[in-house]
């Protein structure tokens, strides 16, 4: 967890960028992204340098060749380490004519993101903002992964709070409750088709650090970590940016995430390749079946994007992978062909594990739309026996548009520094959902339909039509009603007739 020093750098330099000129809080962070992406380069070549140097041999990985680049400034020159000390105005013609050109030349060879940088440009017109802004970063600790991450994290968090691009961030504490319900494990290979800012990679990496220590020690399956486990696609640069930058500063070398219309495209290369998909998809309506892959149209004949993503997973999936995802309630009621058919799917022809139903407020302020977690199991020859539900009425965060904490942070997200009172869980109920999940095929089989959390046998649901929503299956608890005996009433009653005659005399006689 980063302090509050470093909280009020990067605060700061937000409002260099605001005074500067740069508002637009999408456009602020992409620019700290390539000045963190050239930070890295140079930090990347001295530790070659470093090792080259005590190994007394040649360098492996030469970022910055020698001699000069094409309008002559030497390769030195081009270096942060170096930079960082010129003049505001030498340091921007460096920046902007010298060092951005030799970004979009790396083509990929030097990193994962240096694909994302072909388009890069710097955004930054003001040689004292720009000689501010590396400063400023150049002080903020940024030496170790945890501190990196939390850093770029918690810039993120700045894109969510500024209103207009909060579409690109989903809660943090709801992908950590959905990557702890999947339990990624050390061989997963994990795909999120509407990647972002790659939140659910980011806690599904780290997930494994914490929960898979040995992991890192065993060279097949570091390599696995680094190069072939974690996939993410998105159709916006910017978000690839981003998003491949989030990775790298959380300590994953190289992840594919690369630049596709996941709905748009075939997906025959990578077909049954994915053991865990986490996603939150961007649900914008309808597509035109021409604008439709395919290969989507032969799993469910739709144009609504939500199903259209339903089926997109059960494409990418392989047989016995896992999905936890989040959809928007139309598609657990939905009354047309293609919704029933694919409720029908999950429920008949794979398996269907947990309808978890999430508060309206969750998303605000950028959209109050209703929504739940699908989570299932891709079979192919079905396997639901009982669907789990369970109903979220609190997440620990306020449901208004302001979203404030109703605990200190060591009591929210779902699994808090410290345990929850009765009283505290009617606040954050997501410990108590990985509590249940836990027990979701053994006592959680007998709970109740008036609890928070129960089973429906796949009988009953397709009995309802493959209905899915929540409330189709709740029972509300009547309480027992005690009523006084009648002669009691009626004594009551003639009280409060007396009293009122007395006072229609009392005021009879005042009138007299």
């Amino acid at each position: 967890m980063i302090t509050g020093d470093i909280k009020t750098q990067i605060n700061n330099i937000w409002n260099d960028f605001w005074a500067g000129g740069v508002a637009n809080p999408l456009s602020v962070i992409e620019q700290i992204t390539y000045l963190l992406f050239i930070k890295r380069l140079d930090e990347l070549h001295t530790l070659e340098e470093r090792k080259s140097q005590r190994l007394n041999i040649p360098l492996k990985r030469c970022i910055f060749p020698q001699g000069e680049d094409q309008r002559g400034r030497p390769y030195e020159d081009l270096r942060w380490s170096r930079f960082k000390n010129f003049e505001a105005r030498e340091m921007m013609t460096v920046v902007d004519e010298h060092v951005f050109p030799f970004l979009r030349t790396l083509n990929g060879e030097t990193s994962s993101y240096g694909k994302h940088m072909r388009d890069a440009r710097l955004g930054i017109s003001n040689p004292a903002l720009l000689a501010k802004v590396v400063d400023k970063l150049d002080k903020i600790p940024m030496e170790d992964r945890d501190t990196k991450g939390d850093v770029y994290e918690y810039m993120l968090g700045k894109i969510a709070s500024a209103g207009q691009n909060g579409q690109f961030r989903t809660p943090r504490h709801i992908i950590q409750l959905m990557v702890e319900i999947t339990d990624p494990q050390p061989t997963d290979v994990i795909c999120d088709p509407a990647a972002g800012t790659c939140g659910f990679l980011v806690a599904a990496g780290e997930y494994l650090r914490d929960n898979h220590k040995e992991m890192l020690r065993d060279p097949k399956l570091r390599e696995h970590f680094h190069n072939n486990m974690f996939h993410g696609f998105d159709f916006d640069t910017t978000m690839l940016r981003i998003g491949s930058m989030n990775m790298t500063l959380h300590g994953v070398e190289n992840p594919n995430i690369s630049h596709r219309d996941s709905l748009a495209e075939d997906h025959s290369e990578d077909a049954g390749t994915y053991s865990l998909v986490l996603a939150n998809p961007p649900f914008a309506g309808s597509l035109d079946y021409e604008a439709c892959a395919k290969d989507l149209q032969k799993i469910v004949k739709t144009k609504k994007t939500e199903l259209l993503f339903l089926a997109l997973f059960l494409r990418l999936m392989r047989t016995g992978g896992r999905a936890a995802v989040i959809v928007p309630d139309g598609v657990l009621f939905g009354s047309s062909k293609a919704h029933k058919e694919l409720r029908q799917m999950l429920v008949e022809e794979h398996k269907l594990d947990a309808v978890i139903k999430l508060p309206s407020g969750v998303f605000r302020p950028y959209a109050g739309v209703s929504t739940a977690i699908l989570v299932f199991t891709k079979t192919g020859v079905g396997g639901t026996d009982n669907v789990w539900f369970y109903n979220v009425k609190q997440d620990g965060i306020s449901l208004d548009d302001k979203r404030t904490p109703l605990l200190p942070p060591e009591k929210l997200g779902p699994k808090p520094q410290q345990a929850l009172t009765t009283e505290e869980h009617e606040k954050n109920n997501l410990p108590d959902i990985l509590t249940r999940w836990v027990n979701s095929e053994t006592t959680e089989q007998k709970r109740s339909r008036t609890a928070q959390s129960f089973c429906v046998p796949r009988k009953e649901i397709a009995t309802a039509g493959y209905d899915l929503s929540l409330n189709r299956y709740a029972e509300i608890e009547h309480e027992e009603v005690k009523y006084d005996p009648p002669e009691d009433i009626i004594a009551d009653l003639r009280k409060i007739d007396a009293k009122i005659a007395e006072g229609l005399n009392s005021l009879e006689g005042m009138l007299r």
